[in-house]
């Protein structure tokens, strides 16, 4: 009677005994079980690259560089990072900063105070 002995990924050693298409069968259901998941291990890995090399900086993340660069020395208005932003190839609108900016006064990585009559952001 044919025999086969499988070793599994994970170590496990498979003893297969029948009759010659039982065996063929099973071993030919076995290595296409293992290709699927093989194929399915690289593709959950690439998507996790890929995932990876997505991530965009977040415009905080742009702003608090700028804060590291010194722009922030003085005082600057929402206009003037947005200016500062787009002269880095970095679109984002005066309202969608306003939200940053106090996200990142929450944080404590800036101060804010109303100079004029218009809030100014600094260190």
């Amino acid at each position: 009677m044919p025999k086969a002995t499988i070793k599994s990924k994970s170590g496990a050693v498979i003893t297969v005994e029948g009759t010659e298409k039982e065996v063929a069968d099973i071993l030919s259901t076995f290595e296409r079980t293992a290709v699927v998941g093989h194929v399915k291990e690289l593709i959950t890995k690439d998507k996790a690259v890929k995932k990876e090399e997505k991530k965009r900086s977040a415009a905080s993340d742009h702003i608090v560089r700028m804060q590291e660069e010194g722009f922030f020395d003085k005082p600057k208005g929402l206009a003037e990072i947005e200016s500062a932003l787009e002269e880095k190839g970095y679109l984002y609108p005066v309202t969608t900063l306003s939200g940053v900016m106090l996200g990142l006064i929450k944080k404590k990585l800036f101060s804010r105070k109303k100079l004029e009559g218009r809030w100014v952001y600094g260190k």
